[in-house]
């Protein structure tokens, strides 16, 4: 899109105003949009070019000099709007004090990274806030793609303002499932693996986005997941309509010591406890 087609930005860093206590969500969400439209002009303008990358080492994956500047930029904005709110970033050092915050922002600069550095369009910025253990606003965006995914707690999910609405696929067989490869080992499930179809996308985000859009049946990871990675992605897809777990079945919650959580299951609602029933061990 010509940046003279671009949304005007809203009020960001310290301009933002603070929101009324009846609305806050409403706040942030734009706040949010608006800071992950930030990041993709910033990304953009890095995308296909030289970069310089680096693997974090630790099973980590690779970083990016894009990946820290845009963090940079995010963090100062976001907590000059919002000072009291925590902050939890795969690209910064983590701060024990979010633990004792209110609110939280849980962000990935880039996820996807690989995708990224590699010139694939499939990229995000995942963004969101986080209070009492559960995303309450979040926003998935994949500049590249001028996808814009958004969500409230409460309200609903949308694709460039477009209500989300996650398909009702009831036969486990041939559902078309997010995932990679060694997820799914037969030594993984007890019950056998599951009958889908596999598809696969770099950035967690994007998959749980593209299940609550309904062109996907379900998204699993039975490895740890990051908080940062999924906690956007999951609002939406469960604001869309599907149904969102960890890999043991169980809720999730956010900004815990270690910000991880067992996996991740989303999908259609017939379809989750047919997962579920694989990874049990049969009678």
């Amino acid at each position: 899109m010509p940046e003279a087609e671009r949304p005007a930005p809203g009020p960001r860093g310290g301009d933002a105003p603070a929101p009324p206590a009846q609305d806050w969500r409403a706040a942030d969400l734009r706040l949010l949009e608006d800071a992950a439209r930030e990041a993709g002009r910033l990304a953009m303008r890095r995308f296909g070019g030289a970069l310089d990358s680096w693997d974090k080492g630790g099973g980590q994956g690779p970083v990016s000099e894009a990946d820290l500047e845009i963090d940079r930029m995010l963090r100062a904005e976001l907590r000059a709007a919002r000072p009291d709110y925590g902050w939890l970033s795969e690209e910064t050092e983590d701060d024990p004090a979010r633990l004792d915050a209110e609110r939280v922002f849980v962000v990935d600069p880039i996820d996807g990274t690989r995708a990224f550095i590699a010139g694939q369009p499939t990229f995000a910025h995942s963004l969101a806030v986080v209070e009492g253990g559960r995303p309450q606003v979040g926003v998935v965006f994949l500049p590249a793609k001028e996808r814009m995914f958004a969500a409230r707690a409460g309200a609903g999910s949308t694709l460039n303002g477009a209500r989300l609405t996650h398909g009702g696929r009831e036969t486990l067989e041939g559902a078309a499932a997010l995932t990679g490869a060694a997820q799914l080992a037969p030594e993984l499930w007890p019950g056998g693996p599951p009958p889908v179809r596999r598809h696969f996308r770099s950035s967690l985000a994007y998959r749980l986005c593209l299940v609550g859009s309904g062109r996907f049946d379900a998204m699993i990871t039975l490895r740890d997941a990051w908080e940062w990675d999924v906690a956007a992605g999951e609002l939406i897809a469960a604001e869309a309509g599907a149904v969102v777990t960890d890999a043991r079945g169980a809720p999730t919650r956010y900004n815990g010591p270690r910000a991880r959580l067992p996996g991740m299951i989303a999908a259609a609602p017939a379809l989750h406890p047919q997962i579920m029933a694989r990874l049990r061990r049969a009678d």
